[in-house]
């Protein structure tokens, strides 16, 4: 990779991003997505060379998981050390929310010195997105009553409609394994629902995946069960996305539809839209027998889909039986992680590495999407870190 290329191709860019936060990959416009990219992939190949970008000299970032993570948690906290921010995971059952504070509160009282949030809220349909738009309010409250010095950019580590940073990791794998985002163009991905033996796993790596493929023409297929719908204004956005790219995005029932000819496959369970509705009232009314019930139902239906599995039969229908396996990882795993479940065992093992590299794009997206929101001209900042060649604390050379 040619780093001075690559930043004049940046600085080329007409994107705004500055005091933004990044909530949904669809709100912003290509030439964002563009420069998230961009500078990822810069920050890679910076890290790569030992190359030192610590941007910030003090300052915090704070991570809010609302649900239990290992990819994001341990990416988020890596992106800001990249970038020279130490890190503070606030834990709501160790802090004052357990005595009432509020959401505005919590918001001013954690970010006096602090940089970026990152929030991660998926489990319940309505309530993660509007919580971050609460935190971002109570944000820009603060400091426009001069209670902040400056006002944090918040990342959203997924919720109940997207997952930004690992759909955009998932492109940078997608652009890094066909060379280029236009040699996307006209590429079929199958995002599939697949069997687990679990139960209300969030809807928002599917509905990522198929409003940002439908971004760069891609031909985006959503195959799942009956009954296994994604939020509607999600499929209105990737039907949307697909027309005004050149894409297309279809519907089908049948997983061997869906992987037929395809040149990638993105097999993933995830629980009805419906039942994450159910299960979000149920949580509001405090119904724990409901919850039991609603689980011991949700099991029972998608036992009579076991057979959505990927399999290498299912794989040999793809493009020259060759597409490339996706997965945002934990994969449920046939024989390996439980009995049966999302990917045969041989699969994964084949495309394991594969998906190792594909989450590794994490992190770098993440301190991507700090640096363009903190940093007026992010291309000019790390051409002078590239000149200067300081060399990583502590590193080899």
């Amino acid at each position: 990779m040619n780093l001075e290329h690559a930043l004049s191709d940046l600085e080329h860019l007409d994107f705004d991003l500055f005091g933004k936060d990044f909530l949904l990959t669809t709100d912003k416009s290509e030439s964002d997505l563009r420069a998230v990219l961009g500078l990822a992939a810069i920050l890679q190949e910076m890290h790569r060379l030992n190359l030192d970008t610590r941007c910030f000299s003090s300052g915090i970032a704070v991570s809010i998981f609302r649900d239990q993570s290992t990819r994001t948690r341990f990416s988020f906290a890596s992106a800001v050390n990249l970038l020279g921010l130490a890190l503070q995971e606030f834990d709501e059952k160790k802090s004052q929310v357990a005595h009432g504070e509020t959401v505005r509160e919590t918001a001013n009282m954690i970010s006096f010195l602090c940089e970026t949030i990152g929030i991660r809220d998926d489990m319940f349909i309505g309530k993660g997105h509007s919580y971050m738009l609460e935190v971002g309010a109570a944000l820009d409250d603060g400091f426009a009553r001069g209670v902040l010095h400056q006002r944090p950019a918040i990342v959203n580590l997924q919720c109940d409609i997207d997952h930004p940073t690992q759909a955009m990791a998932d492109l940078r794998h997608l652009q890094d394994t066909f060379g280029s985002l236009s040699a996307l163009r006209g590429k079929k991905i199958a995002m599939s629902w697949a069997y687990s033996p679990s139960y209300g796993k969030p809807l928002s790596v599917p509905q990522g995946i198929i409003t940002l493929m439908t971004r760069f023409g891609m031909h985006v297929v959503l195959a799942h069960p009956k009954g296994y719908d994604l939020l509607p204004d999600t499929l209105t956005a990737a039907r949307k996305f697909a027309k005004a790219s050149g894409g297309k995005f279809e519907m089908v029932d049948s997983m061997d539809e869906a992987f037929r000819d395809a040149d990638v496959v993105y097999p993933k369970s995830w629980a009805p839209f419906s039942v994450m509705e159910e299960r979000t009232r149920l949580v509001e009314k405090g119904d724990d027998e409901g919850l039991k019930k609603l689980e011991k139902r949700c099991l029972q239906q998608n036992a009579k889909f076991a057979d959505w599995e990927c399999t290498e039969a299912r794989m040999k229908l793809t493009r020259e039986g060759r597409a490339l396996y996706m997965h945002c990882l934990p994969a449920d795993i046939s024989g390996v992680s439980c009995k049966q479940g999302e990917v045969a065992a041989s699969v994964f093992e084949r495309y394991r590495i594969p998906t190792y590299q594909e989450a590794s794009h994490k992190p770098f997206v993440i301190a991507a999407m700090i640096l363009a929101a903190r940093f007026r001209d992010p291309a000019l900042l790390l051409r002078q870190y590239l000149r200067a060649g300081r060399r990583r604390a502590g590193a080899l050379a």
